[in-house]
C-alpha cells in the first residue's frame, strides 16, 4: 500500500494542512482519521466544507461518529447532519442517544427532519431501512431536452442522476430512464417513449440483502423502493448495496466462527463485548461435547479390549466434521446468495449421498492400510466402514441442517462449523464404536 507524505504526517500525529485534507479522497481521509483521536479527527474535519465534512463523515464507522457527535457543538453536528445523504443520515440518527435527538431536532429545518423520522423508522435490515429519498424525478411528457436540463438542476442534492425514475402525479413509478438514453435520444422525443417500463423493484418491507442480490442480479445501478399503497419512496444504490452483502458477509463470517455479529468493529470492541459474543456459543458447545464423553463412557468395555481403537478415533470423528463443515458451507452459501432453495434439498440431498459415498469410500482405502498395520484385518474393516459412515452422517448433517434452520426462520450461517463439528463428533464416536462392538466383540 503507498502512503502519502500528507498520509504519513497524520498517521505520526501531525498536524494535517487544510489543503491536504482537501486533497485526499474522503475514504482515504476517513481510514486515516481513524487512527487518530475523535478529538483530533473532528478538528481536522471542521477544516473542510460542510459537504465535503459530511461525505467523509460517512465513511466513518458508527462508533467513531458517535465520539466525534459527543465532541461536536450542536449547531455544528446539526449542520453535518444536514449535509449528510439521507440514508446515512437517518443511520446517524438511529444511533444518536434520545436526549441528543431532541436537542438536535430544533436546529434541523422540518423538511429534513420529517424526512429523517420516516426513513430511520423501518425495521433495521429491510429495505425502507437502507433507501434513501433522494432520487432524480421526471414527467412522462417531458422531451428528452426539457429532460435533461431537469437533471441538470437536481444534480446537486440527489444520490445519483444516472438513473431517473419516471413517475404519475400521485408517485407511481411508471419507468426509469438513464442519462445515456436521454442524451442518444432526439432532443423533441417525449420521455414516455424512451423510458423502460420492466424495471425490477424491491419492496420497503423486503430484507435489505434481498435488494441487494436484485441489484446484483439485473447489474443495476440503483433499484427502485415501493410502498403498500404502490408509491416509490426511495431507492437503494449500488455502494448501498454493497454495505448490506458486506455487513451480510461479516454477519455469517462470524457466525460460522461460533460467535455472534459484534456491531462494530473489531478494532473499537471491548473485552466485555468480545466476551459476550464468544462466551455463549462455546458454552453450548461445552454442553454439546459431553455427548461425545457419553458415547465414549458407554463403550469402556470394548475399548478396554482393543486400545488399538483408540488411535483411529481423532481420525474418524475429525473426517466426519470436515466433511460435514466443507458441505454446510456450500449450502449456508447457496441459500444466502439464493442459488437453491427450500424445495430443492430432496434433490440435493440424493446428490449428496451419492458425493459422499464416493468421498467415504476414497477415504476408506486410505485408512485401510493403517487398520491392517495396527490391528489386522478386523481393525481394517473396522475403520473402513467406519470412515464411509462417519463421512455420509457428517455431509448429510452439514446438508441438512442449514435447510432446518431456514425452515425454522433462522439465519442459516448459525450451522456454524463448530455446531456441525459437534454434531458429527458425538455422531461419529457412536457409529465407531457401535460398528467396532458388532466385528470385534461379535
Amino acid at each position: 500500500m503507498t502512503t502519502t507524505l500528507h498520509e504519513g504526517a497524520v498517521l505520526r500525529g501531525a498536524a494535517l494542512p487544510p489543503e491536504a485534507a482537501g486533497a485526499l479522497h474522503p475514504a482515504d481521509l476517513a481510514t486515516l482519521l481513524l487512527r487518530r483521536p475523535p478529538e483530533d479527527g473532528w478538528a481536522i474535519l471542521c477544516t473542510l466544507p460542510l459537504a465535503r465534512r459530511a461525505e467523509t463523515f460517512g465513511y466513518l464507522d458508527a462508533a467513531y461518529q458517535l465520539r466525534m457527535a459527543g465532541i461536536a457543538a450542536p449547531r455544528e453536528l446539526a449542520a453535518l447532519i444536514s449535509a449528510m445523504d439521507a440514508d446515512e443520515r437517518a443511520d446517524f440518527w438511529n444511533s444518536l442517544h434520545p436526549e441528543v435527538r431532541e436537542a438536535l431536532a430544533p436546529a434541523l429545518a422540518s423538511a429534513e427532519h420529517e424526512d429523517i423520522r420516516r426513513l430511520a423508522a423501518y425495521p433495521p435490515g429491510s429495505a425502507g431501512a437502507v433507501m434513501t429519498s433522494e432520487y432524480a424525478v421526471l414527467r412522462a411528457e417531458m422531451t428528452a431536452r426539457d429532460a435533461i436540463e431537469a437533471l441538470r438542476g437536481q444534480a446537486h442534492r440527489k444520490e445519483t442522476i444516472h438513473v431517473a425514475y419516471v413517475l404519475s402525479p400521485q408517485r407511481r413509478m411508471l419507468g426509469t430512464v438513464t442519462l445515456e438514453d436521454l442524451v442518444l435520444a432526439p432532443a423533441s422525443k417525449p420521455v414516455s417513449a424512451i423510458m423502460r417500463q420492466d424495471a425490477p423493484f424491491v419492496r420497503v418491507q423486503d430484507k435489505a440483502e434481498d435488494a441487494a442480490r436484485a441489484i446484483a442480479r439485473y447489474d443495476l445501478p440503483a433499484i427502485p423502493v415501493i410502498n403498500g399503497g404502490e408509491m416509490m419512496v426511495g431507492i437503494i444504490t449500488a455502494d448501498d448495496a454493497m454495505d448490506v452483502a458486506e455487513a451480510e458477509a461479516t454477519t455469517d463470517f462470524h457466525m460460522a466462527g461460533g460467535s455472534s455479529s459484534l456491531g462494530v468493529s473489531l478494532r473499537d470492541a471491548t473485552v466485555r463485548l468480545l466476551y459476550g459474543k464468544r462466551i455463549i456459543w462455546l458454552v453450548v458447545l461445552v454442553f454439546a461435547n459431553l455427548l461425545s464423553g457419553a458415547g465414549i463412557a458407554t463403550f469402556e468395555d470394548i475399548i478396554a479390549a482393543h486400545v488399538t481403537l483408540v488411535f483411529f478415533l481423532p481420525l474418524l470423528i475429525g473426517s466426519a466434521g470436515n466433511a460435514g463443515s466443507q458441505s454446510a458451507t456450500l449450502m449456508v452459501r447457496a441459500l444466502a446468495t439464493g442459488e437453491v432453495r427450500l424445495g430443492d434439498w430432496g434433490r440435493l440431498l440424493l446428490r449428496e449421498v451419492a458425493v459422499a459415498i464416493m468421498l467415504g469410500l476414497t477415504l476408506a482405502l486410505l485408512v485401510a492400510g493403517l487398520g491392517l498395520w495396527r490391528g489386522g484385518v478386523e481393525m481394517a474393516l473396522v475403520v473402513a466402514l467406519t470412515m464411509v459412515c462417519v463421512v455420509m452422517v457428517g455431509s448429510l448433517v452439514g446438508l441438512s441442517l442449514p435447510f432446518l434452520l431456514t425452515r425454522l426462520k433462522v439465519d442459516p450461517a448459525t450451522a456454524s462449523a463448530p455446531l456441525i463439528t459437534t454434531i458429527a463428533d458425538a455422531s461419529g464416536v457412536l457409529v465407531y464404536f457401535s460398528i467396532a462392538t458388532l466385528i470385534l466383540m461379535g
